[in-house]
């Protein structure tokens, strides 16, 4: 059985028992990835407030209680401390570890959020017969930093990541309409062609799973990227704070679908 072949409950089992530890893109297509971030319960009602004024970088989907370490909404036995094939954690504003599982780091005032991303909607963009070219090269996609400020709290506060697919015009066109039907999953992209103006030079990711080409009739569509809250994380300076390491996301039980308006 395949990647693409296995159930979600399959995919986190294989994840929890360390079988499975690369990058979650196009996996379990049609079902929804998550971000995952953790933090203090003291800082929990500030970092909803920044989801909230940020819906495209933080599309909220679920939010536990203090303590709490798993989704039941999401999916069957989905334990947030080891279900996810690997984890960012910072002190201090500081990358202290990068792990697989975070049971040995869990608090009892720890609150988890997960929000969508854009790895769900590849699916559905293929099955509305778009061509995803760097699919077919063997590529991913890549993420830039870019000068667009996101909305600040008191806290927390970044520039905006943003994760680029080059698709040829007339896809891009089918891709904008799609994907602004899923805000859950980042909705459609904030940027479409000259990367310059949103401080973007496509030759220094911030991050990539790889090399990425763009073809000479692709242009670059840029979507907002669930990595950008790590960037306010890190700016905040907490005491402690959990992500998920970049490309390994959560996979739930949720289907893609339920998440059009």
């Amino acid at each position: 059985m395949t990647n693409k072949e296995a159930t979600p409950r399959q995919l986190r089992r294989e994840i929890r028992e360390n079988i499975l530890s690369q990058p979650t893109a196009g996996m379990a297509p049609g079902y929804l990835q998550c971000n995952l971030l953790i933090l203090p319960s003291a800082f929990a009602d500030e970092f909803l407030d920044y989801c909230e004024i940020n819906p495209s970088v933080c599309p909220l989907i679920a939010k536990t209680k203090p303590g709490v370490h798993y989704f039941d909404d999401l999916g069957v036995d989905i334990d947030i401390r080891t279900d996810l094939a690997g984890y960012n954690v910072f002190i201090d504003g500081e990358k202290s570890a990068e792990v697989s599982s975070i049971a040995d780091y869990w608090q009892t005032d720890f609150v988890a959020f997960a929000y969508g991303c854009s790895f769900s909607f590849e699916a559905l963009l293929l099955d509305k017969g778009i061509t995803l070219g760097y699919l077919d090269r063997g590529q991913r996609e890549a993420l830039y930093l870019t000068n667009i400020d996101t909305n600040r709290t008191d806290k927390f506060a970044g520039k905006l990541l943003a994760s680029m697919r080059p698709l040829h015009p007339k896809d891009a066109i089918k891709a904008i309409s799609i994907t602004d039907k899923y805000p859950q999953v980042h909705g459609a992209p904030v940027h479409i062609g000259l990367p310059e103006l949103i401080g973007v030079d496509l030759g220094q990711p911030y991050e990539t799973l790889g090399p990425i080409s763009i073809e000479k009739e692709e242009i670059p569509l840029f979507w907002a990227c669930g990595v950008t809250p790590q960037l306010a994380l890190i700016n905040a300076k907490l005491p402690i704070c959990i992500t998920h390491k970049s490309a390994h996301m959560l996979i739930t039980d949720k289907l893609v679908s339920e998440f059009s308006l």
